[in-house]
């Protein structure tokens, strides 16, 4: 990929240079998500906001709402191309043809629109706020999160002149490649590719792709982003997220059906989908909860991401788990995906290797790791924790526990009642920085 990063910086007002291109340029798992939503609760309303949790980070002071407005309404106005609609119908996923129905399909490039939002600032953050069906809702996560990043990027570079944008880019693909260095020397190392939502910039992340494509060769197990994926014929990488659970839990009508709601969903979803794509999330409620009462079909799952925590702890807890179902653990899989830098996935490979099948989901470290590589020393290209999460469901607050208390959302009254019906423990986990 021969792209002159430092010019395309120094010219990114151009009309030629939207942040998000395609609808597909979205994380695999927001497109199966979509179609489960699309087939089980086509009418329910929900809301949803992007926020920053690096605080310290004042987003208002840096992108102007209106060039942000702009990029949103570029948004909206796309829509699927039929040559993408027949790579999602015709292509195989995870082994699986035909994984998208045919009905969903045409109902994606005929009516498929992005709900209404509404840009804020508070406290010196910018607040974007979504609000419509959950069809509607659901996708803008990823289109709004990478919109943000890549508005804060294109601020901070503004400043440079091109010769220190070739500086930039100069250094940060030397680190990019001292990377990719110390991961050849381990060739069963497995990774995916996890960064659209946290990106420094969609250019940067397609040459982050392409890297690792020619230095790691089958140890690159595929990407999350399905337009990165169509584009390079690569392996379209991912599942399901919180956003699921925590919208089923919203909508329990009781505290029984509130703590059943986190298996109704793994019922549903297996309706679905099969195999590969049985990988469960047990931390949004709780990992040890969601284990200790698992009915004994959930073993029979493909494996478990784990997100928020600790990844040597929570890979423990599910072999032991595994064992105790009788289950072989060498036969499942472990992904682990909050934070991870190189040096994390080669100690999570070596410490579980031959024990389970260990892959890692590299993000924000990957494709927005530009610390240290400012030609003037600032910090202002440095990642920041922006999330975007389901905030009511047909008007009731939704909630997330998350293994790390810092990670938790919803009302402080609703957490408090989750942490009763699921016998959580607020758990202090390490800082949040991406």
């Amino acid at each position: 990929m021969n792209v002159n990063f430092a010019e395309r910086a120094h010219n990114h007002n151009w009309k030629l240079d939207p942040i998000v291109r395609s609808l597909l340029d979205t994380d695999f798992y927001k497109l199966l998500m979509l179609q489960f939503i699309w087939k089980n609760f086509p009418k329910i309303h929900v809301t949803s906001e992007v926020t920053n949790r690096t605080v310290s980070v004042r987003l208002s002071e840096h992108i102007a709402t209106a060039m942000l407005v702009d990029q949103m309404e570029h948004v909206r106005g796309l829509r699927f191309r039929r040559s993408e609609i027949i790579w999602l119908a015709g292509n195989t996923f995870y082994g699986t043809r035909s994984i998208f129905e045919p009905a969903f399909l045409e109902w994606l490039e005929r009516d498929f629109r992005l709900s209404d939002y509404k840009v804020t600032e508070h406290n010196g953050q910018i607040v974007v706020r979504f609000e419509g069906l959950w069809t509607e809702v659901t996708m803008w996560e990823v289109y709004g999160l990478a919109l943000v990043s890549e508005m804060k990027t294109r601020a901070a570079l503004s400043t440079l002149s091109e010769l220190e944008l070739d500086v930039l880019y100069a250094q940060a693909k030397t680190k990019l490649w001292e990377k990719m260095e110390r991961l050849r020397a381990v060739p069963e190392v497995r990774i995916s590719e996890f960064g659209t939502r946290r990106r420094h910039s969609f250019l940067w992340q397609e040459y982050v792709v392409e890297v690792m494509r020619m230095a790691l060769g089958p140890s690159l197990s595929g990407t999350s982003n399905t337009f990165l994926a169509y584009k390079h014929d690569l392996e379209a990488m991912g599942t399901n997220a919180h956003e699921l659970p925590m919208a089923m839990a919203a909508l329990a009508r009781d505290d029984e059906e509130l703590h059943a709601s986190q298996y109704r969903v793994l019922e549903l979803w297996q309706k679905s989908y099969g195999g590969e794509l049985l990988i469960m999330l047990p931390d949004t409620f709780g990992t040890t909860q969601f284990l200790a009462g698992a009915p004994d079909w959930v073993a029979d799952w493909t494996g478990q991401r784990c997100d928020s925590k600790d990844p040597f702890v929570a890979g423990d807890e599910y072999v032991a788990w595994l064992t105790e179902r009788g289950r072989d653990a060498k036969k499942k899989r472990l992904i682990a995906s909050d934070g991870l830098d190189v040096g994390d996935i080669l100690r999570l490979h070596d410490y579980f290797h031959g024990r389970i099948r260990f892959s890692a989901g590299w993000g924000t470290l990957l494709t927005n790791d530009f610390r240290g590589c400012h030609p003037r020393g600032e910090t202002a290209l440095e990642p920041i924790s922006l999330v975007c999460k389901l905030m009511t469901v047909e008007g009731r607050p939704a909630v997330k526990l998350s293994d790390n208390a810092r990670k938790s959302t919803g009302p402080a009254e609703e957490i408090e009642r989750y942490r009763r019906v699921f016998g959580s423990v607020a758990v202090e986990g390490a800082l949040v920085t991406v």
